[in-house]
């Protein structure tokens, strides 16, 4: 049985596995730039039928919590952007082994640790970085532009051949790593940080 102590914060074994998998995950979406279901569909049933089997209802109420909160803004992405799928299956996945309060600890990490990652990937590309800084730039003059009030706005229309300019700009990354990383910056913080 576990002890009272596992339901706040998940064990090693819980750790092992999540860490495990989203490594075996992320390789897989370097490689074929996707995760598939036969990883996450059984780790997160696993999941829930483990905390189910060691602590009773309320185990099991907080690995659905946790897959459904992790995988919740992933899928969210996924219906808006039309991409990652898998990664928004594996996050619940995480959720379901870790519960609610660690989930939410690797839900942050991972979302900080793909905000960097993607940041990393413009600045590599150099049209992409050209397109970050036209961005930030763009940024500055809207800021500006408002704070001119009405003539400043009429300034900000777009010009055609500046939408021209902006469509297919969209930068993806296998997201698999950063879950990677951010899972094992979760584990670190939940088991060793003691601030």
């Amino acid at each position: 049985m576990f002890t009272q102590a596992c339901f706040v914060e998940p064990n090693t074994v819980q750790w092992g596995v999540v860490i495990g998998a989203s490594l075996a995950a992320a390789v897989i979406d370097l490689r074929v730039r996707r995760i598939p279901n036969t990883i996450t569909l059984p780790l997160a049933a696993a999941g829930i039928l483990l905390a189910g089997l060691s602590r009773g209802f309320a185990g099991a109420g907080d690995s659905v919590a946790g897959f459904f909160v992790l995988l919740l803004p992933y899928f969210i992405l996924f219906a808006l952007k039309g991409s990652g799928a898998g990664d928004a299956k594996m996050m619940g996945a995480i959720g379901a082994w870790l519960g609610l309060r660690a989930g939410i600890v690797v839900l942050l990490a991972v979302a900080i640790v793909g905000g960097v990652l993607s940041i990393l990937r413009m600045l590599v590309d150099r049209q992409r970085g050209r397109w970050l800084r036209e961005t930030f730039a763009a940024v500055y003059v809207f800021i500006i532009g408002l704070s001119m009030g009405r003539k400043g706005l009429a300034l900000l229309k777009a010009t055609p051949e500046n939408a021209e300019a902006g469509k297919g700009q969209s930068v993806t990354i296998a997201y698999g790593p950063a879950i990677f990383i951010g899972v094992c910056i979760g584990a670190w913080v939940v088991n060793g940080w003691k601030p």
